[in-house]
Order: C-alpha cells, then sequence, then structure tokens
C-alpha cells in the first residue's frame, strides 16, 4: 500500500511549506528547497522536523 493521492496533493514539508516529493520505492517525502527528506513508515509520512535527514 502507499500514501493516497489526495494526502500527496494536500501535504507540504512543515519548515519551509514547500511542495514535496514522494518515493514509493524508498518510502520517504522529499523537499528540495530544505533538502530534507521525510520517513514514511507505514504507509504514515513523519513530518517532524526534528527527526528528519539531510540529503
Amino acid at each position: 500500500m502507499s500514501l493516497s493521492e489526495r494526502l500527496l496533493e494536500i501535504l507540504v514539508c512543515p519548515k519551509c511549506k514547500s511542495e514535496l516529493e514522494y518515493r514509493e520505492a524508498e518510502q520517504v517525502l522529499i523537499c528540495h528547497k530544505c533538502r530534507l527528506r521525510y520517513a514514511v513508515r507505514d504507509d504514515i509520512p513523519i513530518m517532524l522536523i526534528d527527526e528528519a535527514t539531510p540529503f
């Protein structure tokens, strides 16, 4: 299972409010502006800035 299209339409980066790219194979949401990746665990996006990892 993956994230719903509707959810992906409304999710934005919690830090800068930019759009996110969903990489299903890696189970991450990517913010290109902040250069952060947010994990997706069990189809739940973990949108905490403190838990995001840089790339």
